[in-house]
């Protein structure tokens, strides 16, 4: 099949829509159930090259949770603690597949930036996997392929209308990419830029030592800023994204609204909200929703309302601004990727309050000593890569 006609693009009003491969060859995927669409295709093939990246330079499975053309939500599949299941939610299901706890990490990260999302598996999907995406509020996923039982168990998704993609792995694109504005035809070189060790090699600041783990987070960042819109920033730890800033026009917006996210993931690990006790029977996107609250100022206000009678059986102490401090002290050793450099020592003063020590970073900033001068300051190590990753 060279053509998949759709709905409609990206609003009701735009038809036609089609998918199509304009030297008339096959397309590299097939619909194996459901009626994606034109977002869903955006989501899909921006993630498809972010998971399978991701595969290629760390050789373990990855996933990704895209929502409007950025990743929520971005992870290798390393083994999961007790207390990374239970704020997934997924301390039930028992051991996982490393596919599944891949997902479970890019889901999880920022959930509730993740309702709704597109999923990208680098690797075959697996019933551990599909059961996990099943019980989930999802609009579609894209692998290489499915296992008959984990097939099975998504067709049943939506009331058999979810949308599972197969892509063919081998598939290699064109080396000049084409889009359409107003009318106007704009064509560029793939971005094909190999994300490895050579490219991390480059440490500008006193402290040289950066583990094998940073590493990998580095390129974790990295590879997702590549599939992110700008300007964006990634905080990662552990082979995880913890919070990404994407579409800012400012460079410190992005860092303090990704900062804020990864502070949000480690709030969720802390006493406090792990003894939280949920009404029986609230869903998981509602205990998302309370726990969000619970984590801000604006809890008193919640609580003056009444609402915590229909969320938890017990009514919660609040979580105060001086115990959510002390717990943030405890997050270290984040890395820290931007697609741009940072043009102030603003956002290395921020990154610092989210535990940031290893930054990845093109660099070129006038004002790079500044930066490199923050960094040292605060013990923390940074490379500059030399290559910017926009992507629009």
């Amino acid at each position: 099949m060279n053509e998949i006609q759709l709905k409609y693009g990206c609003n009701p009003n735009q038809k036609p829509s089609r998918i199509y491969m304009e030297d008339g060859s096959e397309l590299p995927v097939t619909v194996l159930n459901g009626k994606p669409g034109y977002i869903n295709f955006l989501d899909a093939l921006n993630g498809w090259q972010l998971v399978k990246e991701l595969k290629e330079a760390t050789g373990l499975p990855a996933a990704t949770s895209f929502k409007h053309v950025s990743p929520a939500g971005a992870a290798v599949g390393l083994p999961l603690s007790e207390t990374l299941a239970r704020i997934y939610w997924v301390d039930d299901l028992g051991e996982l597949s490393p596919l599944a706890c891949a997902y479970a990490r890019a889901r999880g990260a920022d959930r509730m930036s993740s309702f709704g999302d597109f999923i990208s598996l680098s690797d075959v999907c697996d019933a551990d996997t599909a059961k996990l995406i099943k019980r989930e509020v999802s609009d579609g996923v894209i692998a290489p392929g499915y296992t008959d039982e984990a097939l099975e168990i998504l067709k049943q998704k939506k009331k058999g209308n979810y949308n599972v993609i197969s892509i063919d792995p081998s598939y290699q694109p064109a080396a000049l990419e084409r889009k359409q504005v107003y009318g106007i035809t704009f064509e560029q070189g793939r971005n094909e830029l190999n994300i490895n060790e050579e490219l991390l090699s480059h440490i500008v600041t006193e402290n040289k030592e950066i583990p094998a783990e940073a590493l990998i987070d580095m390129k974790i960042a990295l590879i997702t800023l590549k599939y992110t819109q700008s300007n964006s920033v990634c905080y990662v730890k552990d082979g995880q994204a913890i919070g990404i800033g994407a579409g800012q026009q400012s460079r410190i917006h992005c860092t303090r609204l990704a900062g804020n996210k990864a502070d949000n993931w480690f709030l969720r690990q802390s006493p406090q909200v792990l003894s939280l006790q949920f009404a029986d029977g609230l869903g998981r996107a509602d205990r998302d929703n309370a726990i969000d609250v619970y984590m801000s100022d604006d809890y008193m206000d919640v609580l003056a309302d009444g609402i915590w009678e229909k969320t938890f059986k017990v009514k919660p102490p609040v979580f105060t601004r001086e115990e959510r401090k002390e717990w943030l002290e405890k997050l270290e050793n984040v890395t820290l990727g931007s697609d741009a450099f940072f043009p102030f020592f603003d956002n290395i003063d921020r990154a610092r309050r989210s535990g940031v020590k290893y930054i990845v970073q093109p660099g070129g900033s006038v004002r790079d000593d500044a930066v490199i001068d923050a960094c040292n300051r605060y013990g923390m190590a940074m490379v500059f890569t030399g290559i910017r990753l926009f992507h629009h």
